[in-house]
This record gives structure tokens, sequence and C-alpha cells, in this order.
């Protein structure tokens, strides 16, 4: 097998999927009813500027369910081979980043053990590339591992 063909790694990392539109829809069709309910006992009761901030309060779920469809989209393949680190980034305006590293110079970061707000950071040459910021801090030590186990098995292969 040859050297750049031989995977050592080969992840795909995307964050925890949301509810689905269908259900997301339901629940601020819900809000929606109970905001107006109450909205309508508050204008009965001569106080009719509750509307625009009740209003308001809907709009805000809406446009953070359609947020949280958005990033649900985001994904980071690693490709590790004795030759090479690949990333490949989805961004959020749907554009592709590519990064490619040679695993023998690249240095993982990451807290140990780790806590809810440690990041997983690649460096190299100085820079430095965080990784699976939007995983579960379990499913980011994980793949931490996975990936050190990668790149020292890229790193003894030379």
């Amino acid at each position: 097998m040859s050297e750049d063909r031989e995977v050592l790694l080969d992840r795909v990392l995307r964050p925890s999927p949301p509810l689905k539109p269908r259900t997301l829809w339901l629940v601020l069709g819900l809000f929606a009813g109970a905001n107006l309910t109450l909205a309508a006992s508050f204008i009965l009761h001569g106080a009719w500027l509750i509307l625009p901030f009740m209003a308001a309060g809907v709009v805000m779920l809406g446009w953070a369910f359609r947020w949280n469809l958005i990033a649900a989209e985001r994904e980071e393949h690693v490709t590790v081979t004795p030759s090479s680190l690949r990333i490949e980034r989805k961004k959020l305006d749907g554009h592709r980043q590519n990064i490619v590293l040679n695993p023998y110079w690249v240095r993982l970061e990451m807290d140990e053990p780790p806590e809810h707000d440690s990041q997983l950071i690649l460096w190299s040459h100085g820079k430095g590339f965080r990784l699976g910021s939007f995983l579960a801090p379990s499913e980011r030590a994980s793949f931490a591992q996975a990936l050190r186990a990668a790149l020292w098995d890229a790193r003894h292969r030379w």
C-alpha cells in the first residue's frame, strides 16, 4: 500500500443534530399561540403596548431556530495519512476551506483532563487551528485521543 493511500484516521465531525424542521415549526406555532392568547388578555385590559414585545419574542425564537438549523450544517472532515493531515471545513456560508499540514510538525493541544470549555487546537509553524468547537466535551476528548494516536503513528512511519 502506498504511503499516500494509507489512511490512519478519517473522521467527519458534525454538531449534534437539531430537532426536525417540522418539530421546530410546531414549537414555534405553540409559542406564538400562547403569546397571542396572553397578548389578547392584556389588550382586553387596556395594555395594548405588550403586543409588539410579545411579537418580538416570537420573531426572535423563529430567528434562533433558523440559525440553529444553519449552524447544524457545519462539518469538518479530518484525514491523517503518513504524509499529510488534511482538514476540510464546510463553513456556515457554504464555502469550503482546506487546510493541509505535515503531521510530523503538528502539535495537538487540549486540557487534560478535558473540561467543558476545553478547546482542541492544532499548532503548526506558529499557527493554531481549532477543531470540533461544536462537539460535546466528551466527543471532543474522544476525537483528540484518536487524532493524537494517528499523529503518533504518522510520525513513527517516517
